[in-house]
């Protein structure tokens, strides 16, 4: 009996074990870094840098996978030291006791159980002589380039491409370091450096070869490119030139190489590699607010209209619905952009529009048609200029009026974000001027408006950003009821001041509630990050709308506080705020607010 069910039990567990051995992860590996001495931010960069904890981290078993990563790692841990001016290390490895260095690379380990780093970085070296030549006078080298400084290796990286650049700059294309004297001292842990450079002949700007694209067309590449043949050579100008080209976002990639060798006369050709974009795109968007209701935003876009990377929009918005003190708002846009018109840095833009307000204070139709010009100066800095006529019906407290108008709309934009979606530094300052001219028995006045932000993070990877905004509005030359009610300004909601209802600030004259002549806005946030996801914020803002084309005593003011939270999604941070009223005659105990991107 027992011996006819031995080997069935045998043939059972052999069965189970072959399963569990197929199905079961093998066990992790232990893994530790040991740095003999130095500073803490040093141990973590090294622990950044070995792919051993790396492998750990991962969750990774294979024997040879862990001796690979354990090889890779001296090269690695040394090359981090190198960085810190550390040149004397001694970095040991071991595998279970073995030497990594000397574990053939084949060798069969078996289960590694435990890998052990420890690394002696040895003395910290400092420069001793330093020199490098010739430079141009315009050429900035980094401070710490200088006897006594700490010898890190990106130091010496940092001087020679400055050299190196500096002389490009002034039109060598083809300056580089032809000598490179580095002298290690390890007795007195010191670290010579003598860096020559050649800068070769002084070179222009040759033809422009264009490959890659089958959709737009040779001439307005060129055009859009404008690499200024016969000038004398500045990457400066290749920068920009790059710039133009994905601006227009008819290509997906941009690549301006310099030709190898120069041409006749020192010239230098450029190469120019692009690939076409997907010509169509769209997009959309979405709020909620408990008072102002649902908005719901979206687009179509060509990127290439007519084969000269014009680009053509169509954009579409709904907003107020089911909203508590507002009717239905709508806008549908149209909007044609010829990039590089007139000039390589000016684009041409016509729009034609119709809206819908159905507001707390008024019910208005409008029509425009438009064509403007706007102006690069700069990565950072744009000027536009544009003239549109405005046909406008208004229903309101006042009666029926009609508004036809020709305007003029002046504006600027100085972007200095690290982030247009999530800016943690940096600054966005828009002011426009809009004056109008009427028509057919309407008033003239101008509007004027700023917006200003500053953002800074605070603590190690921007854990806290503080941001703060201001806004300015003002309307002088026509009377509050002479001037179309969507150029008046309102405060409450979601721009504005959070916590009251939308629109809810204005100006009584006679009984009569309308909006004001003057406008002020101020909002301030502390974001804190939770982790890479979520997110929290805290805010107070306030609100002011006076009669007057000057802040004074006839206007009100108003203010709100609350709390949000973020969500960190692949198209922008999920928002959801709730607000209260902290000073000011507030319709509701609190509102809340969700929507895709940061509130300002």
């Amino acid at each position: 009996m027992h011996g006819k069910s031995f080997p069935i039990l045998k043939f059972t567990c052999m069965l189970l074990l072959g399963i569990s051995l197929m199905a079961g992860p093998a066990c992790a590996f232990e893994a530790e870094l040991k740095l003999e001495r130095g500073a803490k931010d040093l141990l973590i960069e090294l622990k950044n840098a070995s792919l051993v904890l790396a492998a750990k981290r991962e969750g990774t078993t294979a024997s040879q996978d862990i001796l690979a990563a354990a090889q890779a790692d001296y090269g690695r841990l040394i090359s981090a030291l190198y960085e810190r001016g550390y040149y004397g290390p001694v970095v040991t490895i071991l595998i279970d006791g073995r030497e990594a260095a000397d574990v053939p690379p084949m060798a069969n380990l078996g289960q590694i159980k435990r890998v052990e780093v420890s690394v002696k970085p040895g003395p910290a070296f400092q420069f001793g002589a330093v020199s490098i030549a010739p430079i141009t006078a315009e050429t900035e080298l980094p401070n710490g380039f200088r006897k006594g400084a700490p010898a890190e290796l990106s130091v010496i990286r940092d001087v020679a491409q400055a050299g190196v650049e500096g002389w490009r700059a002034q039109g060598y294309a083809k300056a580089q370091i032809m000598r490179e004297d580095v002298v290690a001292d390890h007795l007195n842990a010191r670290l010579d450096v003598d860096l020559g450079i050649s800068q070769g002949p002084r070179v222009s700007f040759g033809v422009l070869e264009v490959e890659g694209s089958k959709d737009v067309r040779l001439n307005r590449i060129r055009k859009i490119a404008a690499v200024p043949t016969g000038d004398v050579f500045d990457p400066a100008v290749l920068e920009r030139s790059a710039v133009r080209l994905r601006r227009t976002g008819a290509f997906s990639s941009v690549s301006l190489r310099e030709a190898k060798t120069l041409g006749p006369e020192d010239t230098l050709d450029i190469e120019l590699a692009v690939t076409d974009a997907k010509p169509r795109r769209v997009g959309f968007g979405a709020e909620l607010h408990s008072s102002e209701g649902l908005s719901l935003s979206g687009y179509w876009m060509h990127r290439n209209l007519m084969g000269g990377a014009e680009r053509f929009r169509i954009e579409g918005e709904l907003a107020g619905l089911a909203g508590e003190s507002n009717g239905l708002d709508y806008s549908v846009k149209a909007s044609l952009t010829r990039p590089s018109t007139f000039e390589k840095d000016t684009d041409l833009t016509l729009v034609a529009q119709i809206d819908q307000l159905d507001e707390p204070l008024y019910f208005l139709r409008k029509a425009s048609i438009e064509a403007g010009v706007s102006r690069y100066f700069s990565e950072s800095l744009t000027g536009e200029l544009a003239v549109l006529y405005r046909y406008s019906d208004v229903d309101d407290s006042l009666g029926t009026q009609y508004y036809s108008h020709l305007m003029l709309r002046f504006g600027t934009t100085l972007d200095r974000r690290d982030d247009k979606l999530n800016p943690t530094n940096g600054a966005y300052l828009r002011a426009e001027a809009l004056p109008y001219f009427g028509l057919s028995g309407a008033a003239s006045g101008v509007r004027g408006y700023l917006d200003a932000r500053v953002y800074k993070s605070v603590g190690a990877s921007d854990a806290v950003v503080l941001a703060g905004r201001f806004q300015l509005g003002t309307i002088a030359g026509s009377d509050i009821a002479d001037t179309p009610p969507d150029l008046l300004f309102l405060s409450g909601g979601s721009g504005t001041v959070r916590g009251h209802s939308y629109q809810s600030l204005s100006v009584s004259s006679g009984g009569v509630e309308t909006g004001g002549r003057s406008f002020v806005g101020i909002s301030g946030e502390a974001r804190v990050k939770i982790n890479s996801t979520f997110g929290v914020t805290g805010f107070y803002d306030i609100g002011y709308v006076g009669e007057n084309s000057a802040v004074d005593e006839t206007g009100g003011w108003h203010s709100g506080a609350g709390v949000g939270l973020r969500y960190q999604t692949g198209i922008g941070a999920l928002r959801f705020d709730v607000a209260v009223p902290v000073t000011g005659v507030g319709s509701n105990s609190f509102e809340a607010y969700v929507g895709i991107g940061q509130s300002f």
